[in-house]
């Protein structure tokens, strides 16, 4: 159960105690104001993923049909359609019409359908129903629970009447010429309450603007009030900060518009009008136009905020598959205004919600196009992998964050803010027009790591997050100099070797199945390193380029080694087993290093392969040949896996290189065995 107190959270604190974050925010400078973080109780396993993620499971995912595979499907719907009413239960009056069929790798087949009543179209009718392989119905998701019983499907009021009133309500909204373009229907209106006998009048011509109009008024058969009406071309313009003049998804409600997207869940933007608690009002108006790309207009942060939730939604659903955060197909809500000079934003399960500082003078809303999206995936990471907000599983949360911010900017397409490996370009929260952070090389915002290395869980996790922000950066377009969009960047790699790009197409996929298949509440770096080679070998096989990529861009940033061994340099190696006694004494490997000059380097390569049942039991260290110490993991970290196999980087530049290193590994609680297997030393 969750806590539902609020918690301040300071920069560059050490591992946090709480186990799970529900609220997590954008910026980590020290000079800002921290985010509230919401924490729950601590669990005893990792919270497993809902069933909503479940296409990311081999065998689930949708399959690409042809218009032929698609076509054939609907056929077959068809021809068993009566049966499937049947085993619905529907009234004898009742028949389906199939509208659309999905098929699964596993087999399992989503057909959706639209009702018929004694012949007459069913509005708000319609349900989708999910059959196994086998047959078997497994669930049924319908539009409406009422019973689809009309008292009568005799109209009472003529047609003339239902269009005299349809006109009146398209005049009202001020549209241009209006006429009616299809003659009024009869219809069963079951979009709420008891499903009644009613009229459907489309009104064409253009709306106020100049849009083409689309109309639908919804009369009661019987009495002529109206029942419903909805603009099936929904275009509220939205004039924005960051992202120029945008389409917006709207709702109409009488001659009175709305910042509610009927389209994407019924997402909702509010204005909380510098308040700090409640949902605030709802952003609405007498026109389809918000805002003035001003930040003195009010408006104008709600289009922004907006804007950005749609494309995150878009994102989401037609690139990953995924409906919505939780993958249920509803929207979360945005609220904007959020205090006085807040110069933050943040999600918060508690709420479902994202909200929206104004920013230092409340003049630059953090409302841009990457912000939207690192706020709403911090939504879809606590519903997956659930990733604890601390240590490295922190720093990877927020890096997941990051890497679907940057890839819903580029998803975006827009010219007015084009698609970049920064973020927070737009916003400055800096006060002199540079980015909040660098993916290609993290480091330049003054306090980010380019690379994993020893003790980095304890960095503040914004900071912590620079290796796996640079992974997804070399994966993507690889390293060295180059431009991108009209942007500069020159990646380095940790081994100092070359990195190939995949593509970012690819290396979103990879860490998308990899956060919702792989990883845990405790994924650190090995661990992640682990869950997207696990990715890229399922979607793409073990021996192809991309799974190699992987390796190679975890190796650029000090997370393992390239394939075969490479990175270069002279090595040392150990290959000599030792036991490591349960919960006992530590034990040593040692190393002679001969031939070297000088002191040893600052990325000096540390791999460890050892064999255990519970790697979390274990603490690791390098020794230099003075003595000093250098943990490498220490006692409680790296999860539940078996046998550590990895690499790590150790700024070892105070130690003369050449004399004897040891490896010293200590068990440090009862039940477990295992034995250092080998180790190696790298000198670039």
């Amino acid at each position: 159960m969750r806590d539902s107190s609020s918690h301040r959270r300071t920069p560059r604190t050490p591992h946090s105690l709480h186990r799970k974050a529900a609220a997590v925010a954008l910026v980590g400078v020290s000079a800002l104001i921290a985010a509230a973080v919401q924490s729950g109780a601590a669990t005893a396993a990792p919270q497993k993923a809902p069933s909503a993620a479940s296409k990311v499971i081999p065998g689930a995912e949708s399959l690409k049909l042809t218009p032929a595979q698609r076509a054939e499907l609907i056929r077959e719907a068809n021809a068993t359609k009566a049966d499937t009413a049947k085993d619905l239960g529907l009234g004898a009056k009742e028949k389906l019409v199939v509208r659309d069929v999905v098929k699964d790798g596993d087999g399992t087949l989503h057909t959706r359908y639209e009702r018929t009543y004694d012949g007459l179209p069913v509005l708000g009718g319609d349900l989708v129903v999910e059959t196994a392989k086998s047959g078997t119905t497994e669930t049924v998701v319908k539009a409406t629970q009422k019973a689809i019983r009309p008292a009568t499907t005799t109209a009472a009021l003529p047609a003339a009447k239902a269009e005299t009133q349809a006109l009146k309500a398209a005049k009202a909204a001020d549209a241009k010429t209006p006429d009616v373009n299809r003659a009024p229907r009869k219809v069963i209106w079951a979009g709420n309450g008891t499903p009644t006998l009613a009229y459907e009048t489309v009104v064409g011509g253009l709306q106020e603007d100049g849009t083409p109009n689309e109309l639908h008024v919804v009369t009661d058969a019987a009495t002529g009030a109206k029942l419903y009406e909805y603009q099936a071309i929904e275009t509220g313009t939205g004039n924005t900060m960051y992202s120029g003049t945008v389409t917006l998804g709207t709702t109409q409600s009488g001659s009175t518009y709305n910042l509610t997207d009927g389209a994407r869940g019924g997402h909702k933007t509010y204005n909380l009008n510098r308040g700090t608690s409640g949902t605030g009002t709802l952003f609405s108006g007498p026109d389809d136009v918000w805002g003035n790309g001003s930040a003195s207009n009010t408006e104008t942060a709600g289009a922004d905020a907006h804007y950005g939730a749609a494309l995150t939604w878009d994102y989401y659903k037609n690139v990953q598959g995924r409906s919505g955060i939780r993958g249920d197909g509803v929207g979360a809500y945005s609220r904007v205004h959020y205090g006085n000079n807040y110069v933050n934003a943040f999600w918060s399960d508690s709420c479902f919600c994202m909200t929206y500082g104004d920013g230092s003078g409340n003049t630059h809303p953090l409302t841009s196009i990457d912000v939207a999206g690192h706020e709403m995936t911090h939504g879809v990471t606590s519903n997956t992998a659930g990733l604890n907000y601390s240590g490295e599983s922190g720093g990877l949360n927020e890096a997941t964050s990051d890497i679907f911010g940057t890839a819903v900017e580029f998803y975006a397409n827009n010219s007015s803010d084009v698609g970049d490996y920064l973020i927070g370009e737009e916003i400055d929260i800096n006060g002199d027009g540079s980015p909040l952070r660098y993916m290609d090389q993290p480091s330049k915002d003054g306090a980010s790591y380019n690379n994993w290395t020893s003790g980095i869980g304890s960095a503040d996790v914004h900071y912590s997050s620079g290796p796996a922000n640079h992974f997804f950066y070399l994966l993507s377009e690889g390293s060295g100099a180059k431009t991108i969009n009209g942007v500069s960047y020159n990646s380095p790699t940790a081994d100092g070797l070359p990195v190939t790009g995949i593509g970012r197409d690819k290396a979103e996929k990879i860490w998308f199945r990899a956060l919702t298949t792989k990883f845990t509440t405790t994924t650190n770096y090995a661990a992640a390193r682990t869950g997207t080679l696990a990715a890229a070998g399922e979607l793409y096989g073990t021996t192809s380029p991309e799974y190699t990529a992987v390796a190679n861009a975890w190796a650029g940033v000090a997370v393992g080694s390239r394939p075969g061994g490479g990175g270069g340099g002279t090595s040392f190696e150990s290959t000599a087993d030792v036991s490591i006694p349960d919960n006992g004494a530590a034990v040593n490997s040692p190393i002679t290093v001969s031939g070297r000059t000088g002191n040893a380097p600052s990325n000096l390569a540390v791999a460890v392969d050892i064999v255990h049942t519970y790697i979390g039991d274990l603490r690791v260290q390098l020794i230099a040949p003075d003595g000093t110490a250098y943990t490498l993991k220490a006692y409680g970290t790296g999860g539940s896996a078996d046998n550590l196999n990895t690499t790590y980087t150790v700024n070892a530049s105070s130690e003369v290189a050449n004399g004897t290193w040891q490896l010293r590994v200590q068990d440090n609680a009862a039940q477990d065995t295992g034995y250092i297997n080998s180790w190696k030393l790298t000198f670039p």
